[in-house]
This record gives structure tokens, sequence and C-alpha cells, in this order.
């Protein structure tokens, strides 16, 4: 019973932390199949090419670590690094880029052909909301049962939908008919 205790608590104990996605390729796990290798200093100069066992020798003799930077192309590329700062900087890299790249949200909108003048409103008002917000919406007009014989009803009510947001919107796709859906696409107007 209390080895199960244990095995619970080392379990949370690491749960939260999230492993190194890379499978590096360092010092020894560097397969034999590499027989001559580009290998660049520490200093970033380029040494040559040599072969597997002589480009480790040089990183012993440096005390640093032989590092595969690229094993694309004819020959792959080894760096002669500390592999603990690799990591580190490529770990701040991917960070600086997932917090630099953008993400936009596309909400969707849904209205029938027989809704009324105050639920249409209602909905800009929210459309509106996301519009102001950066987001992009997906506007859909469902036709219901019979309500596809009308066609020409729907197309006025989505007409009139994106009239109400062109002031903050530009439409990316005009209303299009799928099946028994009016589809339209808006973005936000990029300010300059």
């Amino acid at each position: 019973m209390r080895r199960f205790k244990i095995a619970i608590r080392i379990k949370k104990r690491y749960q939260g932390r999230q492993r190194d996605s890379h499978q590096d390729l360092i010092n020894e796990r560097i397969p034999y199949g590499f027989k001559r290798i580009l290998v660049i200093g520490s200093d970033g100069k380029k040494i040559g090419i040599l072969s597997r066992q002589e480009a480790l020798n040089k990183s012993v003799q440096e005390e640093l670590d032989l590092v595969i930077i690229s094993k694309n192309g004819e020959v792959p590329v080894a760096k002669i690094i500390d592999y603990g700062k690799f990591r580190y900087e490529r770990k701040k890299r991917e960070q600086e880029n997932k917090r630099n790249s953008k993400t936009i949200d596309q909400k969707e909108i849904r209205i029938s052909a027989n809704i009324g003048m105050n639920d249409l409103l209602v909905k800009v008002k929210s459309a509106r909301k996301f519009i102001e917000k950066g987001n992009n919406i997906k506007i859909s007009l469902a036709f219901k049962g019979r309500q596809i014989v009308s066609k020409d009803i729907g197309f006025a009510k989505m007409n009139q939908f994106i009239e109400d947001l062109a002031d903050i919107a530009q439409v990316d796709k005009k209303p299009q008919l799928y099946g028994r859906f009016y589809d339209a696409y808006l973005s936000p107007i990029k300010k300059k």
C-alpha cells in the first residue's frame, strides 16, 4: 500500500512539466551512418568536413557537445556547443515566435430566413462586438423546410446584415448558397 502512495506522489510532481519535443542527435547518439560531417566550431567558424569519430574527438577536446544542426542535405552539419545552452536558446526562440504570432478566431453567427427585425439587430450587435475584438465572422443563413423555395427573402436578410456592418467590416466572400445555407465571410477593416 505504501508503494502505491509514493508512485502517485511522483506522478503528481512531474505532471505539469513539458518534455522537450525535439530528438536531437548529440555526441554518441549520432548514428554511424553519418560517416562525413561538416563541423562548425564553438567560435562559429567552419572547421571542415570530418569523419564522425574525428568530430567527436574534437568536441571532447573542447569539453563541449557535438550537436547535429541539419541532417538534410548531402553532408550533415554539426556544431560544437554547450547542449544545455543550445536547448535554452531554442526554447527562448520558440517562445518569442509564439508570442509574436497572432491567432485570429473565426466566429459563426446563424440566422434564419424568417428572423424578426429586432432579433436581426441583436445578432448584428453581437457580430459588431466580435469584429471590434478583431475576429473574423462567418454568417450562415439556414433555410428550414420549404423556405428554400423563397431564396430571395433569405438573400435580402443576408445583405441587410452585411450592410449594417459595412462601417467596420469588409466582405471577404460574398453570400453563396451551399445546400440549405447561405454563407458569407466578413473580416475587420484594416486601419492604415
